[in-house]
């Protein structure tokens, strides 16, 4: 499942494109075939979380922060290149597919 803020990115891409009404045909194909986890369970989790990073000294951009306390928020493990900032976020399950770890393919 995506989150909302992903599908942001995915609406940014298409217009960012050469190929603007093709690009935002499939990511509205993409929308229609993925459900969305709601962020709204997450909201006292970030605060928390936030909070915690800060006083550590440890803070990471808001848009990382919400997507992993929703994946905690929805009981999901977040696949991720960015170990280095979802890292930080106690309690969030992490697998990094590029990694030979996880990936019995590379």
């Amino acid at each position: 499942m995506f989150q909302k803020l992903q599908f942001l990115n995915l609406h940014y891409g298409a217009i960012n494109s050469d190929h603007v009404e093709k690009h935002k045909k499939e990511v509205n194909k993409i929308e229609e075939l993925y459900g969305i986890v709601p962020i709204y369970g997450a909201k006292e989790h970030f605060a928390i979380e936030k909070t915690r990073l800060r006083k550590e000294g440890n803070l990471i951009p808001d848009f990382d922060l919400l997507i992993g306390c929703s994946a905690i928020a929805n009981n999901m493990i977040m696949v991720t290149r960015n170990t280095k900032h979802l890292s930080r976020i106690k309690d969030l399950q992490i697998e990094n597919w590029t990694d030979p770890l996880h990936n019995n393919f590379l």
